[in-house]
């Protein structure tokens, strides 16, 4: 109440100086003439005191049902907001510029990337709808029709300030003599709002990404384990099989092979339930795998391995050099008469790693035909743990046999652990 009364009066006593101003001048024009045009004045000045105390009634009506309060802060014509923003000063600036363009009849709005500022003018509800105003409508004639918005943005460190300045589009005298109806606080409280929802709205953006990288990671690694699952029982079973056969034929061979086996399972229980492996764990397991398969086919089966020592702790999928080594021996050594060699070679180039396991056996529609499942899980495979740049190429060797690499990229350790 007491700022509603103060803004009255000081209304009221601006409104007073100038009429008294008026009043001087009215009669220095009228000094020689008869006292009749004193009333005009007197009638002028009533009709301008009534509707400047309309016009503050309206005003504080008007900012009570808006703001729901009044005090000197509701009820100035010229709005000041602070606001910090959580974000660096580009998007900030970027977020407080559509604030802004969404303001209702909003015009000739001008941005500076570069000095980080926006400045703007908002029309004022024009009661006229329009039309043109009386000339003897003093009041309507000198009514402020525009207010301006000015944004500063301040860069910190991870974070914005943001200062915005809602005040009429008209001089100092705005301030004694005219009143804004809150029409400026309406601005300052809608920008406001706009700029909350949409950081907020970018919070929450955010939030949902977080949640959705996480549940895609644990699909992922539920996903791993289900392919790493179909990979390993298809060894184990034949290697079983063939040992309880040679218990009965060649008990020494079938001792030896179990305890293959052994070395074999100790090098891969362990990460079980791990999806990724290095190249040399996964080349002790192969090697293991080998010498079984060494058991059943004998001397037509060879092995050459070129592996850099630098490159034994390179990440690589689980199983999967010995996918390649087990499509080696299936489709291209064990069905041609005589055997074959295996290579497994490993060379590191500047931005990508490959390994290749080549063998010389009966090369492509000549051996036996797979479903391909376990070159579409090792595919499958690394694109989840290594990224879209990683992948398997397989071409045929020369002069006979089949050649699989696998290309990783350099930063395939950095790409894995961030998944």
């Amino acid at each position: 109440m007491f700022a509603s009364l103060a803004l009255i009066l000081r209304i009221l006593l601006a409104w007073a100086a100038a009429i008294v101003v008026a009043g001087f001048v009215w009669s220095g024009i009228f000094s020689g003439m008869d006292d009749g045009p004193g009333w005009v004045f007197g009638l002028l000045a009533m009709f301008l005191v009534v509707t400047a105390i309309g016009s503050c009634i309206t005003h504080i009506r008007r900012v009570w049902l808006v703001a729901g309060r009044l005090d000197g802060t509701t009820l100035s014509s010229r709005q000041r907001r602070q606001i910090e923003l959580p974000m660096d000063a580009g998007p900030a600036f970027a977020l407080v510029e559509k604030a802004i363009a969404e303001l209702p009849r909003v015009e000739d709005i001008e941005s500076a990337a570069g000095s980080l500022q926006v400045r703007a003018y908002v029309r004022r509800v024009d009661p006229y709808n329009g039309r043109p105003t009386s000339r003897w409508n003093l009041p309507a004639r000198l009514a402020i029709r525009r207010n301006g918005v000015l944004a500063t943005v301040t860069p910190g460190q991870g974070t914005s300030s943001v200062t915005l300045l809602f005040e009429p589009d008209a001089g100092v005298w705005a301030d004694l003599l005219a009143v804004d109806e809150g029409s400026n606080y309406e601005n300052a409280e809608a920008v406001t709002r706009a700029i909350t929802r949409r950081v907020s709205e970018q919070r929450r953006d955010e939030q949902a990404a977080a949640e959705q990288t996480a549940t895609e990671k644990e699909l992922s690694v539920a996903k791993l384990n289900l392919l790493h699952a179909q990979v390993e029982p298809h060894f184990l079973y034949n290697t079983l099989a063939n040992a309880q056969v040679l218990t009965r034929t060649d008990p020494p061979r079938a001792d030896q092979m179990l305890g293959h086996l052994i070395q074999y399972l100790r090098s891969s229980l362990p990460s079980v339930d791990e999806s990724m492996s290095t190249l040399g764990v996964e080349l002790e397991r192969t090697q293991a795998y080998l010498e079984i398969l060494k058991i059943r086919m004998g001397a037509r089966l060879a092995l050459q391995v070129d592996v850099p020592p630098a490159l034994l702790t390179l990440p690589l999928p689980s199983m999967a050099l010995q996918t390649l080594v087990e499509n080696a021996i299936k489709h291209g050594l064990e069905p041609k008469p005589g055997g074959g060699t295996v290579w497994i070679i490993a060379r590191a180039f500047e931005d990508h790693v490959t390994l290749t396991v080549a063998d010389d056996g009966l090369g492509f529609g000549q051996g036996s035909s797979g479903t391909g499942i376990g070159l579409k899980n090792l595919r499958e495979r690394l694109r989840l743990t290594c990224g879209e740049r990683a992948g398997v190429a397989i071409v045929s060797n020369f002069p006979s046999g089949v050649a699989a690499t696998i290309t990783l990229p350099r930063d395939a350790r950095e790409a894995i652990h961030a998944a």
